[in-house]
């Protein structure tokens, strides 16, 4: 069977084949299309790699790099029977790490306050509420995911870059896997080690991390599921971050169980950890928890080996019934220590976390036509 493709837009990245004959892999190098020019490609399959019916699309690489058309919007998958024996393409326009990002999707942002109090440390603290786009005039109840380190989630210009999580979360909303409260908690600058610290005097002087966690299940909790309309049970709640924010998540999910199912970790400071003490709760019946890892290749020796070994533990943890384990962990090797990686990944881990991935991403049909401009 033969594939051919010309795209509109010049485009020096590598262009993938992908589809129901290699479990829609966005990046797989076996599909890979030959380059005839800037602008035409193709490729020939062995019948027997196909079905007789063939679902596909093309990428550069990755669902953040898909084809879109010309206006911009997620296009259906393309259909050919293997028996045509030839098919030609054209694609419009391609995503570019997730973007172009949609006005009408992204999430209402709103300052739950600027000094919210917090009793465990007597300290002030400003807390943001990310909301659906929609989410003033449905009547839809949502599940939450509770972030560190708000400073650099969102908002251009913040010191490191940022997560971009509104601009993801309104390609999410557009792929209809939109709803979704984050509450995005600011770290507390030169109280930050010690915050995101559980319990080690040798990393911080006087680590609060237990006491930070219980800020966030005991009192920031129960004011979001009062004041915003949450679906409040474990099912439907996850907490994450990233780095140190990513490891006082894990304590939080591993020690309050009945409140977290679902924890985002990215590039955990396991460092901090080495043995991976963590305190583990005994259940009668064993909690099911999903945990989404990711770590770069570029982030120092240990990184990615230390996931491989936070991994082996869990499934220890498992085999003595401590837990009920799911998790998915995802490797980049490019990926450095950066803001930049965490929010290319971010949609991935929402997607796994609240949606199961039960369909692939580019199935999913947007939920309201664009005005075409």
């Amino acid at each position: 069977m033969r594939f051919e493709l010309y795209t509109e837009e010049k485009d020096d990245r590598t262009v993938f084949i992908t589809g129901n004959f290699n479990n829609w892999n966005p990046k797989d190098y076996t599909y890979q299309l030959k380059q005839l020019d800037t602008q035409n490609y193709f490729m020939e399959i062995d019948d027997q790699a196909l079905p007789d019916d063939i679902e596909y699309k093309f990428t550069k690489g990755g669902w953040e790099n898909v084809e879109l058309d010309q206006y911009g919007n997620i296009t259906p998958n393309r259909k050919v029977k293997k028996s045509a024996g030839k098919t030609s393409d054209i694609v419009k326009k391609w995503r570019l790490n997730w973007g172009p990002f949609k006005d009408e999707f992204f999430p209402i942002v709103e300052v739950i306050s600027e000094q919210f109090y917090i009793p465990q440390l007597d300290r002030y603290r400003k807390v943001w509420a990310l909301l659906p786009h929609d989410y003033y005039i449905a009547d839809k109840s949502y599940p939450v995911l509770y972030l560190q380190d708000a400073q650099n989630l969102f908002n251009e210009g913040s010191d490191f870059g940022n997560w971009e999580i509104d601009k993801k979360l309104s390609i999410l909303s557009e792929y209809g896997r939109g709803d979704v409260i984050v509450i995005a908690i600011e770290h507390g600058s030169q109280n930050r080690i010690k915050e995101y610290i559980f319990d080690n005097d040798n990393v911080a002087n006087g680590s609060e991390g237990k006491k930070y966690i219980r800020f966030i299940t005991d009192t920031l909790k129960p004011f979001v599921d009062e004041n915003y309309r949450t679906k409040k049970d474990r099912e439907n709640t996850g907490i994450g971050g990233s780095s140190l924010g990513a490891l006082i998540s894990i304590y939080s999910g591993f020690l309050y169980p009945e409140v977290y199912s679902k924890l985002l970790i990215f590039s955990p400071s396991l460092w901090v950890e080495p043995n991976n003490n963590f305190p583990l709760m005994n259940f009668r019946v064993p909690f099911q928890t999903k945990i989404y890892l990711y770590g770069g290749g570029q982030e120092g020796s240990k990184m990615v080996k230390r996931i491989q070994v936070f991994e082996e533990y869990l499934k220890r943890w498992e085999k003595k019934n401590l837990f009920d384990f799911e998790f998915r962990t995802s490797i980049n090797p490019e990926g450095t220590h950066s803001e930049f990686y965490w929010s290319q990944e971010f949609p991935r881990a929402i997607e796994w976390l609240f949606y199961n991935n039960t369909e692939n991403p580019v199935e999913v049909k947007p939920q309201q036509q664009n005005i075409k401009h």
